[in-house]
C-alpha cells in the first residue's frame, strides 16, 4: 500500500452522516472517497463499479443491512476490507460484525477521533500521511 492512495466507499443511509464522513476523509492526502452509497444494495453495486480498498458501512440500513453487506463483500470481494461505522455501542453488534468478517468497528460519535487512525490500522499504513 505504500505510496498508493487508499480508495474508500462510504455507505450510510443518512446523507448528513455520509457527507460528514466523506469530508473527514477528504482532508487526508492519501485517502480518496471513490463513491458514496445510500444503502446495502447500492453499496454492492458501487463496489463492483469503483473497486474500493475499504468499505465503511453503517449497520442499520434499508435493502440489506451492514452485516449482510459485509458478508457479501467477504464472499464476492475477499480483498476488500470492511470497517463498520455504527451508532450501536454494544458488544453484541460488535461480535456480530466480527463474525461477518469485518476488519474494524467504530462508533459514530467517535468518528472525528477514530476514523482515520482505524482506517490506517486496518490497511497497515502509518498513523498519519
Amino acid at each position: 500500500m505504500a505510496g498508493r492512495t487508499l480508495r474508500v466507499l462510504v455507505v450510510d443511509d443518512n446523507e448528513s452522516i455520509r457527507r460528514s464522513i466523506s469530508q473527514i476523509l477528504r482532508t487526508q492526502p492519501d485517502i480518496e472517497v471513490v463513491s458514496e452509497a445510500v444503502d446495502g444494495a447500492d453499496a454492492v453495486c458501487k463496489i463492483r463499479e469503483h473497486h474500493p480498498h475499504v468499505v465503511l458501512l453503517d449497520i442499520t440500513m434499508p435493502r440489506m443491512n451492514g452485516l449482510e453487506v459485509a458478508e457479501t463483500i467477504k464472499m464476492e470481494f475477499p480483498s476488500v476490507q470492511v470497517l463498520i461505522v455504527s451508532q450501536h455501542d454494544s458488544r453484541g453488534f460488535q461480535w456480530a460484525a466480527l463474525a461477518a468478517g469485518v476488519s474494524g468497528y467504530i462508533i459514530k460519535s467517535n468518528v472525528g477521533r477514530d476514523l482515520v487512525p482505524e482506517l490506517r490500522r486496518i490497511q497497515g499504513l502509518p498513523p498519519s500521511a
